[in-house]
């Protein structure tokens, strides 16, 4: 009777531990349901496209304005009495921004010396070269497919596609890339993007200003999901720096009646050899009203190249088949 007693005992508290084992284990359900979707094509046709913090240090702007309204919603008004926007037709780099190292300062003065005298100076873009990172995040669009292991952004400036491995370390020596190494992670309800190992090419530059930067760039990026209201104060900021274009290609143009959620883009860049302080900006994205478009520089290599040139695409004197 003892020994029946002492096994009854023993299962009892064999169930007990399972049961307390299975409990801490099972938790909060965390899935594919508790993940944002961040999914589909995004909009933001502004030049250049940084909107400046609401507060602290932030990235270069443009000296040369012009004048638009843009209302809340982005339309644009007649211009009489705008805003002063940022000059589509002349790229002066603020060179007095106090993130700036001295040498990088030269290099923005020296670029916008050249745009004031009409001179079209050679950026990424106009010579069909990859967009690093953070200058690729200027485009007037860009669409994010999310899978468990990675996200992809594509973004339509000569079909560039960038990758983001999910829940992965940086490894021990990054070989630089022109979009660098991309790890991502989530964070409730915000996609956390670390980049490190950007490559430095002939055109290499942060900005539509020639702002410059070094192999120890590191930008930080968080994406999150706002509802329109929550939305307004970062597009209000976009309007009153960027130039909203009337036309862009590659579905840029915004659904302005759109009321859903909004998407914001948040990054901080740091690198010691070209900047005195870590500094952040952000990007209000709508959702896109057009279908996605291709822009094509590599294939027509004068489409967007300065006036009178051709891009400067690498070329070989034969073939290699």
């Amino acid at each position: 009777m003892q020994r029946q007693r002492d096994f009854g005992l023993l299962v009892i508290v064999a169930v007990a531990v399972v049961t307390a084992a299975f409990g801490q284990t099972a938790g909060p359900a965390v899935g594919p349901a508790a993940i944002p979707d961040f999914s589909g094509i995004w909009a933001h046709p502004s030049f250049p496209g940084f909107e400046p913090p609401a507060s602290g240090p932030g990235p270069v702007v443009n000296k040369s304005r012009r004048s638009q309204i843009v209302d809340a919603d982005g339309r644009i008004l007649p211009a009489a009495n705008g805003l002063r926007v940022s000059n589509f037709h002349q790229l002066v780099g603020d060179y007095t921004n106090p993130i700036l190292k001295p040498q990088a300062a030269e290099v923005v003065k020296r670029h916008g010396t050249l745009s004031s005298s009409g001179v079209a100076y050679p950026t990424p873009t106009t010579q069909c070269w990859p967009e690093p990172v953070p200058y690729i995040f200027n485009g007037v669009a860009m669409q994010m497919l999310q899978q468990p292991d990675k996200i992809t952004f594509l973004y339509p400036n000569d079909h560039q596609v960038r990758y983001v491995r999910m829940n992965q370390p940086h490894p021990a020596q990054v070989m630089p890339s022109w979009y660098g190494d991309s790890v991502g992670r989530y964070e409730g309800d915000t996609l956390v993007i670390d980049t490190m190992g950007v490559k430095i090419g002939p055109f290499a530059m942060i900005d539509w200003y020639g702002t410059p930067y070094t192999q120890a760039l590191h930008v930080v990026e968080r994406y999150r999901l706002l509802d329109y209201e929550s939305a307004k104060e970062g597009l209000e900021r976009d309007a009153k720096e960027n130039l909203h274009l009337l036309r862009a290609d590659a579905g840029s143009a915004p659904d302005h009646n759109y009321r859903g959620k909004h998407l914001q883009l948040q990054f901080t860049v740091e690198d010691e050899g070209a900047f005195t302080m870590p500094w952040s900006a952000t990007i209000t994205y709508r959702r896109g009203a057009e279908a996605w478009r291709e822009v094509v520089c590599a294939e027509n290599t004068r489409g967007l190249a300065i006036a009178g040139t051709e891009a400067a695409v690498p070329r070989a004197d034969k073939s290699d088949f």
